[in-house]
């Protein structure tokens, strides 16, 4: 085995709810890791990505949706008060932080309202499906303000984060509370292929050693699930008639 092997973590989601909220995970995270713009390339990425964030709010109630996540997760919670050995101020001061995360989401202005009505993030999206319609001539305003001093763009930049700082709180709460209550567990593929019950789950996670060159491909639902290891280099490659991975039905 090589040195350099190491574990990749997938992630595989087993509703339509979970699979929203990783693809917001994804692009908030993006936008926090890309909020230091000092070039056009930078910058356009960041817009884009505000963009497609905005795409995926608009498609359904995420408000509500993680609302009930919170709630659901104070309930879980509350079962555990009375068992022997457990950390009750832990317990309790958990529950408060997912009650104030809800009351805090139910108070803000609609999700990703001002960040649709920024006059320069409006003007960017309604550019960014043309090739290269983002130029100097085609979008001027985007270029004077790239021209502007960078503590006054930082500052923009940290408004508009904050205005997705509720979801963006809510969001990771919810799914570490989720990625939190699968242990992985070691299991064996078989030619290739693997398949269990996932009852009540919302999200797979597999562990693979690198050095194998494998991916996993999902297909499941709610309650049942299968994966098929396929090779990176899907000419050349092979897939082990036997391999070991980790796995947490979350």
């Amino acid at each position: 085995m090589s040195d350099l092997s190491h574990n990749i973590l997938f992630e595989h989601p087993l509703n339509e709810k979970v699979r929203t909220w990783l693809r917001l995970e994804f692009l908030l995270q993006q936008l926090q890791d890309n909020r230091t713009l000092t070039n056009l390339t930078d910058t356009l990425s960041f817009f884009r990505t505000t963009s497609e964030l905005l795409d995926i709010i608009d498609r359904g109630d995420v408000r509500t949706e993680l609302v009930k996540e919170l709630e659901r997760q104070q309930q879980k919670l509350a079962q555990w008060i009375d068992v022997p050995g457990v950390d009750v101020e832990r317990l309790n001061t958990l529950r408060h932080t997912l009650k104030d995360q809800s009351s805090v989401l139910l108070a803000a202005p609609r999700l990703g309202q001002a960040l649709k009505e920024d006059r320069l993030i409006s003007m960017v999206r309604q550019r960014l499906s043309i090739p290269g319609g983002c130029c100097s001539f085609d979008l001027p305003v985007l270029h004077m303000w790239l021209n502007n001093p960078k503590q006054e763009r930082d500052e923009q930049v940290a408004e508009w984060l904050a205005t997705v700082t509720p979801l963006h709180n809510a969001l990771n709460t919810c799914l570490n509370m989720i990625r939190q209550s699968g242990e992985f567990q070691t299991q064996t593929s078989v030619n290739g292929f693997y398949q269990d019950n996932a009852e009540d789950c919302d999200i797979l996670r597999i562990q693979i050693d690198s050095s194998h060159q494998i991916y996993p491909q999902v297909s499941g639902h709610k309650t049942r699930f299968a994966i098929r290891f396929m090779p990176f280099d899907s000419e050349r490659g092979e897939t082990p008639e036997r391999f070991h991975f980790k796995i947490a039905c979350c």
